[in-house]
C-alpha cells in the first residue's frame, strides 16, 4: 500500500494519507511509539503516546500491544475477508440462503445496509460480481472491457435489496448474492484497534489501515496530529493540511487503479446501477466521521453518487466532505461547511 506520504506499496485507490510533518515528528520524538504491520493485504500503522506511569507498565510494551493488535485484525480477517475461503463472509458468499455470523461482522453488514438506503443504492456491498467481471476484484482477470449481455447478466445477482439479517443471521434471497465488505471492513479495523487502545488508557493515538485513519487527543508537547489530502496529480504533493481532533478520515478516489482500452479509461469503482466504471470527473472524495467504518463506506457512496450528487448528499447528512473534481487540466476543490473548520491553514 503506501509509506507515510512517501510511497505505496500496493493499495490503491485511497487518496488519503498521513504529512510528511507527522511522519518526521514521529522519527525525532522517542515519546511517539509506531508499530507496523500487514493486514486485509495492505499496511497498518499505530502510532501513540504513553504517560509516564503508563511506560512502567509491562502490559503496554510495545510487543505485547503489537501482539494484541494482530491477534484482532486477523479475527477481522476471518471475519470479513473474500480472500479466505474459510471466513465468515466467503462461508456466507457459498451458502444457499444464510449463515450465522459473529456480532461484529452482523454490525458491518448492518451498517453497509443502511448506506445503501441512505444514498439511494449508491452504496452497494453485493457489487462484487460486477467489480471482478471488471479486472477489479479478487478473481484478477485480464483487464478487458466485459459485453453488454454478461454486464446485464451480473446486475441481476447484484442488490442489497436481495440481503437482510435477523439478529446475527444473514440472509439472502437469491442464491448467487455474493458479499464484499473491502470498501468498509478496512474502517472497522481502524475502529476496532482504535477502541482497544481506549480500552488501555491510551488516549492519544493515530491508527493507519491503508490510508483508513483515525486519530485522538495529541502528540507530545499537546501538538495535534496533521494529516494532509493528495492532490491527485504526479509527485504526489500535498492538496490540504488538516486537522480534525477526535475523528476518523476516509478517502476514496479513482486515480490510482483503472485500466484503459481503445483510448477510454475504465475506473475500479463501479456504479452499481450501470453495472460499469464511473464516468463522471470527481477524483477524491474524503470524509471525516467519528467512524472510520461509516467514513469509509461515505466515500464510496459519495465517489459513486459523482460530484453534483454526491455534494447534494452530503450537505443534506450534514458530512464534513472536501471533493477534488478534474476539469480540463485544473483539480478543482469543492467542500461542505462542515468541513471548512478542520483546515490547518487558509488557502490564498
Amino acid at each position: 500500500m503506501l509509506k507515510l506520504l512517501l510511497q505505496r506499496l500496493a493499495f490503491i485507490g485511497l487518496a488519503f494519507i498521513v504529512s510528511s510533518l507527522l511522519s518526521s515528528c514521529a522519527k525525532n520524538d522517542p515519546k511517539i511509539e509506531q508499530i507496523k504491520g500487514q493486514t486485509m493485504g495492505t499496511y497498518y500503522q499505530v502510532k501513540y503516546v504513553l504517560s509516564d506511569a503508563q511506560k512502567n507498565n509491562s502490559e503496554l510494551s510495545i510487543d505485547n500491544i503489537q501482539a494484541q493488535i494482530d491477534s484482532r485484525l486477523e479475527l477481522v480477517n476471518d471475519q470479513m475477508s473474500t480472500y479466505r475461503p474459510n471466513s465468515e463472509l466467503s462461508r456466507f458468499n457459498q451458502a444457499e440462503k444464510s449463515l450465522v455470523v459473529s456480532d461484529a461482522t452482523s454490525s458491518v453488514v448492518e451498517v453497509a445496509l443502511s448506506l445503501f438506503k441512505e444514498s439511494g443504492g449508491a452504496y452497494d456491498i453485493t457489487v462484487g460480481p460486477l467489480v471482478n467481471l471488471w479486472g477489479f476484484g479478487p478473481d484478477k482477470k485480464p483487464n478487458k472491457v466485459p459485453s453488454d449481455a454478461l454486464i446485464a447478466a451480473k446486475r441481476k445477482i447484484v442488490g442489497s435489496q436481495y440481503l437482510s439479517i435477523e439478529g446475527n443471521r444473514l440472509i439472502k434471497s437469491i442464491p448467487e448474492l455474493y458479499l464484499d465488505l473491502s470498501s468498509i471492513a478496512k474502517g472497522y479495523g481502524v475502529d476496532f484497534i482504535a477502541d482497544y487502545l481506549q480500552e488501555l488508557g491510551i488516549s492519544n493515538y493515530l491508527v493507519d489501515i491503508g490510508g483508513e485513519l483515525r486519530v485522538h487527543g495529541y502528540k507530545p508537547g499537546k501538538k495535534p496530529w496533521t494529516l494532509a489530502i493528495e492532490r491527485p496529480v504526479a509527485g504526489q504533493n500535498v492538496q490540504r493540511l488538516i486537522h480534525i481532533g477526535d475523528n476518523a478520515i476516509a478517502t476514496s478516489g479513482d486515480y490510482r487503479n483503472y485500466f484503459e482500452s481503445d483510448g477510454i479509461r475504465y475506473s475500479h469503482t463501479i456504479d452499481p446501477k450501470t453495472g460499469k466504471p464511473i464516468s463522471h470527473k470527481l477524483v477524491s472524495v474524503t470524509v471525516i466521521h467519528k467512524s472510520s467504518m461509516v467514513a469509509d463506506g461515505l466515500a464510496t457512496a459519495i465517489t459513486v453518487l459523482g460530484p453534483t450528487a454526491g455534494f447534494a448528499f452530503a450537505q443534506k447528512q450534514q458530512i464534513p466532505v472536501f471533493l477534488l473534481v478534474k476539469k480540463g487540466d485544473e483539480i478543482i476543490e469543492h467542500y461542505t461547511p462542515d468541513f471548512e473548520p478542520y483546515f490547518f491553514e487558509k488557502k490564498e
